[in-house]
């Protein structure tokens, strides 16, 4: 399949990036957009929360070097970089999530919730209440990403213990099985009280299912929705070669942004959307030949990018510094991908998508590159090569972006000024 989807996509947006990335912590920015290092070798930052003071939470996916989990950054003398880290939690994972003085955080199978003071110092640090318990994590997808909507509710990712649902999981010729067993307490998203404790599966419901895995997501303020950034599915050549050629392997499926409601289908395993065709693919495991139409009763994305990126975190952004035609946008960190080769590895950066009244409008555009360190022409074939790799974000009080890295630990913080 010859397509120039990626290629169009990359010169769309790279031509507006003309900041040197020498003076940016090394990445490459639009024009007025600056970036420094707030934090370095923390440990292997996942998901991060601001509170309303600008104190700075990030969940470790394993504990550090000191056994800390989650850990707490203060600038406090305002020069832009954390002066003061302490840390607590002695469980990995990846959901944190902020809100008044109510911390959330997630180890791969609980949700946890902590009490901040008056000065965002958790009170709790050794009994935090458990509001999910039970959640189903075994080898793949495991992590529990979290957000919440403005009624105290809280979404969790579930993800599929599965590439495809087959009855031997990422076996060659191995059938999809129907129906899929794993869509009953994995493969979507379940809303639970965010202020209740001790939950389990059946005090909350499935509000979305048919998802593989879904590492970020947000709740839209404009149109009081979730929306969520899909994993694709992979290994289309090493499984149906005679379907798929590398090339094609490496460009299939989208990553795709759900907006979710309450019982929607987004298709998986059934089904994948291919970017090129612009359609809803049925998957090989299920008599699909890379040609064939699925998923008539899963719902459209509302925007999709090249495959196997990763997007590991979506943020809307609702602050004032940053010119106006980032507001209420979304703003998206691919951790890069893993499984393109025998061709180079995509993703590393953090992507925009304008946004007006709660939808997705235009073309989505490379906001920040760089994090892997490599030169403009130089081509990742191994993402441990990488230097840095995009996994959180969240929104300072001031408006400024951050941005967490879990390959090294790094916090980057991006301000804007004319």
């Amino acid at each position: 399949m010859k397509n120039n989807f990626i290629a169009l996509c990359f010169t769309f947006l790279l031509v507006c990036v003309n900041v040197s990335a020498q003076n940016n912590a090394g990445l490459s920015l639009p024009t007025g957009f600056k970036a420094t290092k707030f934090a370095d070798s923390i440990g292997s930052a996942r998901h991060i929360a601001i509170t309303k003071n600008g104190v700075l939470f990030a969940k470790l996916m394993s504990p550090n070097k000191e056994g800390k989990s989650i850990i707490r950054l203060q600038d406090s003398n305002n020069d832009g970089v954390a002066d003061k880290i302490t840390g607590w939690g002695n469980y990995g994972g990846t959901g944190i999530y902020v809100t008044g003085q109510s911390l959330y955080a997630t180890s791969d199978n609980d949700v946890y919730l902590y009490t901040l003071d008056a000065k965002d110092e958790v009170v709790n640090p050794l009994s935090p209440k458990t509001i999910v318990k039970g959640l189903i994590a075994k080898n793949q997808h495991a992590s529990k990403s979290i957000t919440l909507d403005g009624n105290k509710n809280i979404y969790v990712n579930i993800g599929a213990y599965s590439n495809a649902c087959q009855e031997k999981d990422r076996q060659k010729g191995s059938k999809g099985m129907t129906p899929c067993p794993i869509l009953d307490s994995a493969g979507g998203i379940w809303k639970f009280d965010g202020s209740k404790e001790n939950q389990t599966y059946g005090d909350g419901k499935r509000y979305a299912t048919g998802l593989r895995n879904v590492v970020g997501l947000d709740w839209n303020t404009q149109n009081n929705s979730l929306f969520v950034m899909q994993h694709g599915r992979d290994q289309l050549n090493s499984f149906y070669p005679e379907y798929y050629s590398n090339e094609q392997s490496a460009e299939l499926p989208a990553e795709t942004m759900y907006e979710l409601k309450e019982g929607d289908n987004a298709g998986w395993p059934y089904m994948y959307y291919d970017p090129y065709q612009k359609k809803k693919i049925l998957s090989p495991e299920y008599g699909g030949d890379g040609k064939i139409e699925g998923g008539q009763n899963a719902i459209d994305p509302s925007m999709f990018f090249p495959a196997h990126m990763a997007p590991n975190a979506l943020l809307f952004y609702t602050g004032n510094q940053f010119p106006e035609k980032y507001k209420n946008g979304a703003f998206i960190a691919f951790h890069g991908s893993w499984n393109r080769a025998p061709l180079p590895q995509e993703g590393y950066y953090v992507a925009f998508v304008p946004f007006k009244n709660g939808k997705p409008v235009g073309n989505w555009e490379v906001f920040a590159n760089g994090f892997s360190g490599l030169a403009a022409d130089e081509k990742i074939m191994n993402p441990r090569k990488a230097k840095a790799r995009p996994c959180g974000l969240a929104q300072g009080p001031d408006g400024s972006l951050y941005v967490s890295d879990d390959n090294k630990g790094a916090i980057f913080k991006i301000t804007y000024s004319k």
